[in-house]
This record gives structure tokens, C-alpha cells and sequence, in this order.
């Protein structure tokens, strides 16, 4: 199973983590989990004058073999508004994920993806945490 926890903040709420989300799917091929500012096709959503993160923004996707894997999709924009870090738990500063790219989790790992507004102090803070 892999769990998402998902909390949108500001610059003026800094560590908070009020109105955090969360949501799971089991680790069966082909279960799919987004995040984005589409209700419809997104598990997590995010606050809809927020932009710089996509309609739908990142996609976290199940393989045959039970590894997940997250993909920052391409929006209608040729450069992103937004920037995207991956960091496994105590895996120190993370590393970005280009704009279109996918990576893999760590299996039965746990970490955090930011999605990081390039014109302002917000951004998009999703937890994860793969249960094998």
C-alpha cells in the first residue's frame, strides 16, 4: 500500500499542518494516485488559485511488481511554474525531478515530494510512505 499525506502552505504558515490531506491505494499494478487542482481526476487537490501546480501535477503509478513510481506530468505550459523535489526519509536535501520525469520509491520507504512555487514563498508538500 502506499500512503500520501498531502498539505498546501504558504510563507506566512510556515510548519503548519493544518487542513493536511491524505489517501491510499494498495500496491496492485496499475493503481494510480494524483495530485493536482482537478477534483475529478486527482485523490489530492490542491487549492485552485494555486497555478503553478498543474490540473493534474504529479502521478504516483504501481508496477507489475509492486514498486511504486512518481511522474511530475507536463502541463499546458512549455516551462513550469513550479519546481519538484524528491527525498527519501533521512536521505538528506532531496533531488529534483525534471519537469516530465518519473522516479522511482523506494520500496517499503517513506519520504516527501515539494512541489515549490518559483514566483512566491508556497508550495505543495506531499508525504509518502510505501507499506509492503
Amino acid at each position: 500500500m502506499l500512503e500520501l499525506t498531502m498539505a498546501a502552505v504558504s510563507g506566512t504558515e510556515a510548519g503548519a499542518t493544518a487542513g493536511m490531506l491524505m489517501a491510499d491505494a494498495p500496491s496492485e499494478p496499475g493503481a494510480v494516485l494524483r495530485v493536482g487542482r482537478d477534483g475529478v481526476a486527482c485523490r489530492l487537490v490542491t487549492p485552485e488559485d494555486w497555478l503553478f501546480v498543474s490540473r493534474v501535477h504529479l502521478e504516483f503509478r504501481c508496477a507489475a511488481d509492486g514498486t511504486w513510481q512518481v511522474t511530475w506530468l507536463r502541463g499546458s505550459q512549455p516551462d513550469p511554474s513550479a519546481e519538484v523535489r524528491l527525498a527519501a526519509a533521512g536521505g538528506g536535501p532531496g533531488r529534483a525531478l525534471p519537469y516530465g520525469g518519473t522516479a522511482p520509491l523506494p520500496r517499503g520507504g517513506a519520504g516527501e515530494i515539494v512541489v515549490q512555487d518559483r514566483t512566491g514563498p508556497r508550495s505543495v508538500n506531499v508525504g509518502f510512505y510505501h507499506e509492503v
